[in-house]
């Protein structure tokens, strides 16, 4: 005979116990009370409203599955009378502002509000509002949350602190800050909740003065004591200020005041010193820190990181006691802001082994990384992990991969995934601008910052940098002025450097010298080498010997270390006829003991990213690298003959191996081409400024696209698309477009297929000891 069933009463205990019953005990006492016809007979106990809320209040509900809210709301809409009070819909309103948002269940707060107001019995109370409030903030609707507003004056709540300081929160996230300041001026009734909120509020709009003149406004009014969470917010909105002094009277009021000294807080005051540069008060907090978490440690790793301490910052990371994503993702951030591609890689590879899942954070500064190292092939893996494990193309994401196929010289791709991201914002179409600007797209750039502007989105100065550089590419003059007129008259945009020197570099390579060196004289900064190097090199094509004379003179002042220039200058004396001044020059450059800077080159070969310099034998295969290179300089030299094409135009051989041991037109890494010519490869490849000096003619396209095709016996050198009629100058493509100085964007294709010679060249100086800065050849998937 089965056991007798629980009293009423004992139901009812366990159904409003502290803790809700499991799930399945919780269907089961569902089941009985419809059995035994509690829900539907009078009985003094409200089953239904408690069944509601123990459905809501269930662990599962909020956090692991929907199944348990959705029976709650199922189960409220199919009670056979309306309940008396508001507690079983406040109960479900909680869940709901509370759950992740899956299947639009957020959507159903207002309509679950509407039908408390028309059950007749119930009338919302001081616990309806704080949930709705909240549900519309998480929401973004502040129509509704107007609307919720006025139901809270309608009722009157306006004295009630909990609903007042929900309604502050709510205009804080979605409305004006201007109306919950006012609403807080206007409340009655204040505790420090109230102040936290508005505070709180300030700080994430980015509104950090507003926020620390409440928190001394509050100081000075004395009724409420500031708690760790005020401060918390204080020093947040300090550290967006940046304002070091200001940081220390905060931390020296914890102090003194006595506020409980939190994790949290701790942490906020780490990340406030961090931010303002001082490295050394961070440790200080560190250390006082004794239950220290992975927030403490990626604080001070951050900091290490933001000064450019990654050995520092490393050590810091092997000594976690635990990792979740978030230090991976700080150390390969900081890999990144400090150039080091090659270590964010190793990392990422570290992290896999690790067992650590990435998240798009880890993405995007994967994808930073790629595009630093030219590394396609890394580039296009990342992608593919992204449509594999279905990540959102969020905006941030969607704007790396724009970014990392457009510099690893895969534009196509680039505008494929652009047209593919479904919400952009500036960046992303500043993105697209600077690629297809730094692809010789003049055109397309230009008219994707028109449609930029169409759809109301706000250019900033690295999108005037993008439209600049094309109108350079394309010698666009008049619209060069447009754009750079438009920077202050319209868009208030302070004119950087760069502006300048994108401008300077379009003037003087259109023959407007004059103008170029007016805009020189008028600059409000001092002119750096990059403005220098766009004018000589201006002049070096138009023959101005004299003003060439003067920019040089300032390069040199400016870094007489640099060998670039000496060897432009006396380049542009020979191509004069005077000898007698080039001679000088060499002479000078010998005496004063300048010597040229090896250049560098690495290659992504199968995933590895390799790295050489001008006569390295640092590598394992350095004796096959040779014996292949010693094969590529022989057939350069053919080809150079057969098509009369000036060898010292083309082949660049070092000093020391005039006897065609090496050519070092790319370093050795050229040989690891040669070692996979079955193999068809996109080369991008960074060429230091100074050593180019070889001159086309014909039309390049403006990001001067060369090919070569690497048959069995020789290498033929053609440019894209030449035109006889037209001609163009490659040599002034400068530094502007890349993050170096010194460095130039050439794409290179090998395809191991024979063609046919198109175009021809005139006989160029070229320096005999041409080398690659920074060449990056990617090996695309099959």
């Amino acid at each position: 005979m089965p056991p007798p069933p629980p009293p009423p009463s004992r139901l009812l205990a366990l159904l409003t116990a502290g803790q809700p019953p499991p799930l399945r005990l919780l269907l089961q006492l569902h089941a009985h009370v419809l059995v035994s016809g509690l829900l539907s007979s009078p009985s003094p106990f409200p089953f239904g409203s408690c069944l509601v809320a123990a459905f809501s209040f269930s662990d599962s509900a909020s956090r692991f599955s929907p199944r348990p809210l959705l029976h709650a709301l199922a189960l409220l809409a199919s009670l056979p009378s309306p309940p008396e009070s508001a507690a079983p819909y406040n109960a479900a309103l909680r869940a709901l502002s509370l759950c992740a948002d899956r299947g639009h269940l957020l959507d159903r707060c207002l309509p679950l509000y509407r039908s408390l107001l028309r059950s007749g019995s119930a009338r919302p109370d001081h616990l309806t509002f704080p949930f709705l409030l909240k549900a519309c903030s998480r929401m973004r609707d502040p129509a509704s949350g107007a609307a919720v507003l006025g139901h809270v004056r309608r009722f009157g709540f306006v004295a009630d602190v909990f609903v007042v300081n929900a309604a502050i929160h709510f205009l804080a996230a979605s409305g004006s800050m201007v109306h919950a300041c006012r609403l807080f001026d206007e409340s009655p009734v204040r505790d420090v909740v109230s102040w936290n909120t508005l505070i709180g509020g300030y700080v994430r709009r980015g509104l950090p003065r507003e926020a620390l003149e409440v928190f001394w406004r509050m100081v000075e009014d004395g009724s409420v004591r500031p708690d760790e969470v005020t401060m918390i917010g204080s020093v947040s909105g300090c550290a967006q200020l940046q304002d070091l002094e200001l940081g220390k009277r905060l931390h020296a009021y914890v102090e003194g005041n006595c506020v409980r000294c939190t994790v949290r807080l701790m942490n906020a005051m780490m990340d406030m010193y961090v931010k303002c540069g001082s490295l050394e008060l961070a440790k200080l907090v560190f250390e006082m820190i004794d239950k220290k978490t992975v927030v403490s440690w990626t604080t001070m790793l951050v900091g290490h990181a933001r000064l450019g301490m990654m050995e520092d910052a490393r050590k810091l990371f092997d000594e976690m006691p635990e990792r979740d994503a978030f230090p991976w993702n700080a150390l390969m951030a900081g890999y990144v802001q400090c150039k080091q591609g090659k270590e964010a890689i190793a990392l990422f590879h570290e992290m896999q082994e690790a067992k650590v899942e990435p998240n798009e954070i880890t993405m995007v500064n994967l994808l930073s990384a790629c595009s630093q190292l030219g590394a396609l092939e890394m580039g296009m893996w990342v992608h593919h992990y992204i449509d594999r494990h279905r990540l959102s193309l969020t905006v941030a994401l969607g704007t790396s991969l724009v970014d990392m196929y457009a510099k690893c010289g895969n534009i196509k791709k680039a505008i494929c995934v652009f047209k593919e991201i479904p919400e952009k914002n500036a960046l992303t179409w500043t993105a697209m601008i600077c690629g297809l600007a730094n692809h010789g797209h003049a055109d397309e750039a230009i008219e994707h910052f028109w449609r930029m502007i169409e759809l109301g989105l706000q250019p900033d100065e690295i999108t005037f940098i993008g439209v600049l550089s094309a109108c350079c590419h394309a010698g666009l003059v008049e619209e060069g002025r447009e754009f750079f007129s438009l920077m202050s008259s319209k868009y208030h945009l302070e004119r950087k450097m760069k502006h300048y020197s994108c401008m300077i570099d379009l003037l003087g390579r259109s023959g407007h010298l004059d103008e170029a060196e007016q805009l020189v004289n008028s600059m409000p900064m001092d002119p750096d080498a990059v403005v220098w190097g766009a004018l000589f090199f201006a002049c070096r094509m138009h023959g101005n010997i004299t003003l060439g004379e003067k920019a040089a003179m300032k390069l040199v002042e400016l870094d007489p270390s640099d060998s670039g220039i000496y060897v432009l200058l006396a380049s542009m004396y020979a191509e004069a006829n005077m000898r007698k001044k080039a001679d000088k020059v060499r002479v000078m450059m010998k005496h004063l003991g300048v010597e040229k800077v090896p250049g560098c080159s690495c290659i992504e070969l199968n995933g590895v990213v390799h790295e050489f310099i001008v006569k390295d034998k640092s590598h394992m295969d350095t004796g096959a690298i040779y014996d292949c290179l010693h094969e590529i300089t022989l057939q350069m030299r053919h080809t150079a003959t057969t098509f009369d094409i000036s060898a010292a135009g083309v082949i660049a051989v070092i000093e020391e191996y005039r006897s065609y041991q090496v050519a070092p037109l790319i370093s050795p890494s050229i040989i690891v081409l040669a070692l996979e010519v079955n193999t068809e490869l996109e080369a991008c490849l960074n060429i230091r400024r100074s050593d180019l000096g070889l001159k086309a003619k014909g039309n390049w396209g403006s990001s001067g696209v060369f090919t070569i095709v690497y048959p069995k016996n020789n290498i033929i050198y053609y440019g894209q698309e030449m035109q006889e009629s037209e001609q163009y100058i490659l040599q002034p493509i400068y530094q502007h477009l890349l993050p170096s100085p010194e460095s130039l964007d050439v794409n290179l294709h090998l395809v191991h297929q024979p063609c046919k010679l198109q175009g021809s060249f005139e006989a160029a100086s070229l320096p005999k000891n041409l080398t690659v800065w920074n060449g990056t050849l990617s090996f695309p998937m099959n």
